[in-house]
């Protein structure tokens, strides 16, 4: 496991921990691993853990799978020896895995290109703008021939429940789970935020969640009021009232709010400019869009692309 500064520490361990209950279980060692980090040094986690017992990436022998655990800033690690040599993982038939955004990592190699993937939903944003060529799923872990992807997190442990599944039987899964206290093992398509976690969605008017959808899937060239009440066959009027009465917004103001949500991902996840994000995010240039970012977020998008790749403990 390939360890990049600010890790994803949860999914580090919940990954690795399926593993060695099977190894205890059967009384056998099927999974052993390293650590490796880009130099010879200790490595922090997103949550300030060490982790010190590692080795150079590039001085490491063999693997059948080489998994890239990262967090924080993903395009920060575009180095050409890391590059070359997840390459040359690829030629010698490596499996290659990203967690949470180790995704990133892999796609910005070429690895991930014409492959099914996912990301944490807090950057699947910015995938889908970085990568087109990738399609994004909403999973928790997707498999496509020698490529693993994992959302992070506990989805971790339910992707390597099904290696050990595909390895060593249901049989030896299912006990690893149990061994580890995990309460049901996740079917990789699960949704990493189920809708029936989210009762307040249900308790809305029908035509309001449709409305959202509708504007989530026009950012780029957003809708205009009518296009939308046109769409649901229903009045402007009646538009106007149930944003107002379930969200406390006209429908224009939580477009708006909705269209800098999904700026902010891109500002502080991308090297994409400034100008590029206004026109992703359905503003004309960056006059209006700087302006409305700054009153909405309280910060410059200048500003905000800095700090917001640092941790947020860890920020000054």
């Amino acid at each position: 496991m390939l360890l990049l500064p600010g890790f994803n520490a949860c999914a580090a361990f919940t990954f690795l921990d399926p593993l060695r209950a099977a190894n205890y279980i059967h009384g056998q060692k099927h999974y052993d691993w390293a650590f490796l980090s880009l130099g010879n040094q200790p490595v922090t986690a997103s949550n300030e853990l060490v982790i010190s017992n590692v080795n150079a990436f590039d001085t490491a022998d063999h693997y059948d799978l080489v998994v890239i655990n990262a967090s924080w800033a993903p395009e920060r690690f575009q180095q050409g020896t890391l590059q070359t040599w997840l390459k040359q993982l690829s030629h010698q038939k490596t499996t290659l895995a990203g967690i949470d955004t180790g995704a990133f990592v892999l796609a910005y190699t070429g690895l991930l290109k014409h492959h099914r993937a996912t990301v944490h939903y807090e950057h699947a944003a910015a995938f889908i703008e970085l990568f087109p060529e990738t399609q994004l799923e909403e999973a928790l872990y997707v498999s496509d021939r020698n490529r693993l992807t994992c959302g992070g997190g506990l989805a971790a442990a339910d992707m390597a429940l099904r290696i050990v599944q595909k390895q060593q039987g249901l049989e030896m899964a299912n006990a690893a789970a149990t061994y580890i206290l995990k309460g049901r093992h996740r079917a990789g398509n699960e949704q990493q935020i189920p809708h029936n976690l989210t009762p307040v969605a249900y308790a809305m008017p029908e035509a309001l969640r449709e409305a959202i959808i509708l504007m989530e899937r026009n950012i780029e060239e957003p809708l205009s009021p009518s296009e939308i009440a046109q769409y649901l066959s229903i009045s402007q009027r009646t538009l106007q009232r149930v944003f107002k009465q379930h969200t406390g917004q006209t429908p224009i103001r939580y477009y708006i709010n909705l269209r800098l949500d999904r700026a902010r991902g891109l500002i502080t996840q991308t090297n994409m400019s400034v100008a590029e994000v206004a026109i992703a995010c359905g503003f004309g240039s960056v006059e209006p869009f700087s302006r409305a970012y700054s009153k909405h977020f309280n910060i410059a998008p200048s500003q905000d692309r800095i700090d917001g790749r640092v941790p947020f403990q860890l920020r000054t």
